[in-house]
């Protein structure tokens, strides 16, 4: 996802993509374990989009707990 649509999303929302992308990332290492994942860099792609969104998280945090998501 592109920044600025993140940014864009309100700290509840973050945490549920933060907890669907986990999930997801979870599911890829199984697969690729197996051998049977078709696109690996997805994981790649994924761990960044997590990445981001915590960065964001933290960002309010600092800037003083703003949750609206602006």
């Amino acid at each position: 996802m592109k920044i600025k649509d993140l940014r864009e999303l309100s700290t509840k929302e973050l945490e549920g993509k933060i907890l669907d992308s986990k999930k997801e990332l979870f599911s890829l290492r199984m697969k690729q374990s197996t051998g049977t994942l078709d696109k690996p860099s997805r994981i790649k792609m994924l761990r960044k989009d997590v990445a981001r969104m915590k960065t964001i998280l933290k960002e309010r945090e600092l800037v003083g707990g703003n949750t609206d998501g602006k």
